[in-house]
């Protein structure tokens, strides 16, 4: 017994720091940048169930008679919620069908494509001096718009615009409008780069240094956001470089001398698309910009004069310093990082915008266990769990099923870490609990990529808990959720995780072997 027992020590000394070094690198999730209001999932779409959404998406094109009796009643109470007409929440269901929005993003989306709708019901409307030509055009374009034909409604507005730049010297500023009323109907059919375009066309109407400069600036400004939008959600790295470089340009037209509280708007906005494009680098560059961008944003977006933004802010900081710090060997960074988050608490507090508090705790939680790793101590971990479960009083599942899980995910790698420093079972049990947790939410078919992860987790954490307890069942179980998860990671074209799970595996098997006594 004595040897048996010694030789799975030694075995599982080798095992913990092969295992160590591999879960080090799967990194637990963060939320990186806030950049208004908080969006999240649910099964419930403003009072219609998911699956009731889906049908109507599906069956949009139908005309209405042919629809049932419950799908036209949950059209009308779309129409009352979204504050729309039924033309205009058919034609919404319509544009997330042509966009194949995913299931937990349909709530957020839903909601962006209503309020777009409403902002257009006056950007069609006839402007002093517009000719009848014109302005017969527009009323068609208003009506199309009523009825929820954008298509329609953006070719009235092209031949409006083509009508007005023959004219350009007299109707510039009309010219610019209806372009960028187009960029609004791009928008609002979720066509970012489309919009990006048309800003893009609007600003081009005034020449740099112009009487009408604040307008040419706004446009650019628009055409940024949208660029960022295109960059952010569709991985188009091009657009997030155009909207750097927009941005930038933005930097010089609004200084800060001038009108400091919109300079520091874009230099916030410049943050987060260095940040996200810095994301999928290899290198620091881009994030070491963004955190530039960030202090500089503070100079002006301060507590006293903007505390939500001053909040917003130092999150993003946090966030975009927690990324180069997972990138460096030193913990300044990381120590940096949790000063932000911290900061960004005082204002962001439970009491006034819980989502936000609970997502900077999560991202708070994330930095605290990233320095508890690389440290000696628990005092770090300790604070990393305290964090997420802080942030599980907000993050239920219920609001945000995939939000909490996230959080679950990452607090099972915390209480993990935490377990291989001490010498009972009792903190790797709650870390195989919080990865079960984790994935109920985080199912194969929803969300395959971060299912493995967590499935990958949890395999790693019960492997460990097996060698302590000498329990070979429960052992054949970890290897297989390992093997799983490299077989995931392989077939999605996750290289890196892959082979991290495939190192893992030999020794996983030879443990399994050793408990069987094989």
């Amino acid at each position: 017994m004595k040897r048996h027992l010694s030789f799975v020590a030694a075995l599982g000394m080798g095992f913990f720091a092969s295992m160590t070094a591999a879960y080090a690198q799967v990194r637990a999730d963060t939320g990186s940048i806030a950049i208004g209001g908080s969006v999240t999932s649910s099964t419930v779409i403003i009072g219609i169930p998911q699956e009731k959404v889906d049908e109507l998406v599906r069956d949009a094109k139908r005309p209405l008679e042919e629809l049932t009796t419950q799908q036209r009643e949950n059209i009308v109470l779309l129409k009352e919620k979204l504050d729309l007409n039924v033309s205009q929440v058919r034609a919404a269901l319509g544009i997330l069908g042509e966009n194949d929005i995913p299931p937990e993003r349909l709530a957020a989306k839903l909601t962006e494509i209503a309020e777009r709708f409403k902002n257009l019901q006056a950007t069609a409307s006839a402007q002093p001096g517009d000719d009848p030509k014109i302005a017969a055009l527009k009323t068609d374009a208003q009506k199309a718009i009523e009825a929820g034909e954008l298509a329609k409604a953006d070719a009235l507005l092209a031949d409006v615009e083509t009508e007005q730049r023959r004219a350009l010297d007299r109707l510039a500023v009309n010219a610019a409008e209806t372009s960028a009323q187009r960029g609004e109907i791009a928008l609002t059919r979720l066509r970012y780069a489309e919009a990006a375009a048309h800003f893009a066309n609007a600003a081009a109407v005034f020449p740099p240094g112009s009487i009408n400069e604040d307008k040419r600036a706004s446009y650019l400004q628009k055409e940024a956001s949208s660029l960022y939008q295109q960059g952010d959600e569709y991985g188009d790295n091009g657009a997030l470089l155009s909207a750097i470089e927009g941005y930038k340009r933005l930097v010089e037209l609004t200084p800060r001398e001038r009108v400091p509280l919109q300079w520091a708007t874009i230099q916030n906005d410049l943050g987060n698309a260095l940040s996200v494009l810095g994301e999928r680098e290899s290198g620091t560059a881009k994030l070491e910009e963004a955190v530039v961008a960030y202090r500089e944003a503070l100079k002006e977006w301060t507590r006293e004069r903007v505390p939500l933004d001053w909040a917003r802010t130092q999150n993003n900081l946090g966030s975009a310093l927690s990324s180069l710090g997972e990138r460096e060997s030193g913990t300044a960074k990381l120590e940096e990082a949790v000063v932000a988050y911290r900061e960004a608490l005082k204002e962001w507090t439970r009491e006034r915008v819980p989502l936000q508090w609970a997502g900077t705790q999560n991202n708070l939680g994330t930095a605290l266990s990233s320095l508890g790793r690389r440290g000696s101590g628990t005092e770090k971990l300790e604070e990393a769990i305290a964090a997420y479960r802080e942030a599980l009083k907000e993050q239920t599942r219920e609001r945000g099923p995939l939000d909490w899980a996230m959080t679950q995910n990452n607090l099972g790698l915390a209480l993990f870490s935490l377990g291989q420093r001490e010498s009972g079972t009792e903190r790797l049990e709650e870390a195989v609990t919080a990865y079960r947790e984790a994935l109920k939410e985080r199912t194969r078919e929803r969300v395959p990529l971060q299912w493995g992860i967590s499935l990958g987790n949890q395999g790693i954490a019960l492997m460990f808990l097996a060698v302590r307890r000498q329990d070979a069942a429960m052992a054949e179980t970890a290897l297989s959720q390992i093997n799983t998860a490299f077989e995931t990671m392989r077939d999605s074209g996750h290289a890196p995780n892959a082979a991290h799970y495939e190192q893992l595996l030999p020794a996983a098997r030879a443990i399994v072997a050793r408990l069987r006594g094989r």
